[in-house]
């Protein structure tokens, strides 16, 4: 069987694909950390938050409770 000729034709690349693209720039993720607004790592929010789980008795529930405190607290604290 021979093949069926088809309207559809092979679509051409954008003018754009040609063009290189930049690459990602992680100014964002590297930009300084302002005094005014200190942020304190993940590691430090999550020690001082398994320190209020054990001041709490070390009882299940309420981490959420523990991490935001001590997000609050370690952003107080500097």
């Amino acid at each position: 069987m021979a093949k069926r000729p088809t309207s559809r034709t092979k679509a051409a690349p954008p003018a754009s694909a040609a063009e290189p693209t930049p690459p990602r720039a992680r100014a964002a993720a590297a930009k300084p950390k302002s005094p005014s607004s200190p942020e304190p790592s993940a590691d430090a929010i999550r020690q001082r938050a398994y320190e209020r789980y054990l001041e709490r008795g070390g009882k299940h529930g309420g981490h959420d409770d523990d991490w935001h405190a001590a997000e609050a607290e370690l952003r107080t604290k500097k």
